[in-house]
């Protein structure tokens, strides 16, 4: 058998230089980088069980698992995935073809109760509003300047949240305050990452915008928190499919 004899230089050098070979390989190495685009919703509902996965294929491995009929936030779309965040602050992407879209952007004789609260500013953009919640928001503002106070004005965030409980009550068929999914108007506020200094609710079931108004005007509860001067934003969600026809939320905050 032949020995060869390599000098510990020699050996220093070849080492080095797969190194440096490793090192240019890995360099070179190039991705594909998937184009985000804007959707026209913020707010999904899950038809089915889902995984959440930390990137938008599932080579991703799962970062959380959500359930059915979950209301998850939307914020852009990566070729068939939807980048969203769900309960826990989880961040991730699902696949779209399991999330139906709620409150697009450009949309188009009952039972009333109030309930306020205070605790302790979230942001305002513009937001579209529906016709029933352009009206409605309208009608409450006229009985403001009727009574002498400033007009409220829409915080995008608590309109989110306010149609999102009205849908809430007509997908699980109650009337009432204090929701099945999301407890009371503040535990609601609070999941949602809504601060404020005071805050209130009214909620109302009827077919007629005005007369829904009516009906909270005509209630002490309702009334108070229609003209408190505390309050300077709002939500409004309408939703059709209730027993009443409609399904009226109104949010009020205090900043």
């Amino acid at each position: 058998m032949r020995l060869i004899k390599i000098k510990r230089k020699t050996i220093f050098r070849l080492s080095g230089l797969l190194v440096c070979v490793i090192i240019l390989g890995v360099s070179t190495s190039t991705f594909a980088m998937q184009n985000y685009y804007n959707v026209g919703f913020s707010t999904g509902l899950t038809t089915s069980n889902l995984n959440v996965r930390s990137g938008p294929g599932t080579g991703y491995k799962i970062v959380t698992t959500i359930p059915k009929n979950q209301y998850i936030r939307v914020f852009a779309g990566v070729g068939d995935w939807y980048i969203v965040q769900v309960e826990g602050d989880y961040v991730g992407a699902v696949s779209k073809k399991y999330v139906k879209a709620i409150y697009p952007q450009t949309s188009s004789s009952g039972g009333t109760t109030n309930s306020s609260g205070t605790s302790n500013t979230g942001s305002t953009t513009t937001v579209s509003l529906s016709a029933d919640e352009q009206e409605v928001f309208n009608l409450i503002n006229q009985q403001r300047a009727n009574n002498g106070l400033a007009a409220l004005k829409v915080d995008s965030e608590v309109q989110r949240v306010a149609r999102i409980k009205a849908q809430d009550m007509v997908n699980n068929n109650y009337f009432s305050h204090t929701s099945p999914t999301y407890g009371s108007p503040f535990d609601m506020l609070k999941s949602f990452k809504i601060s404020y200094k005071s805050a209130g609710e009214n909620i109302a079931g009827n077919n007629s915008n005005s007369a829904a108004v009516t009906a909270w005007m005509n209630s002490s509860g309702h009334k108070a928190n229609i003209l408190n001067s505390s309050f300077n934003y709002t939500g409004v969600g309408v939703v059709n499919g209730s027993q009443y026809g409609k399904i009226y939320v109104q949010m009020f905050i205090g900043k």
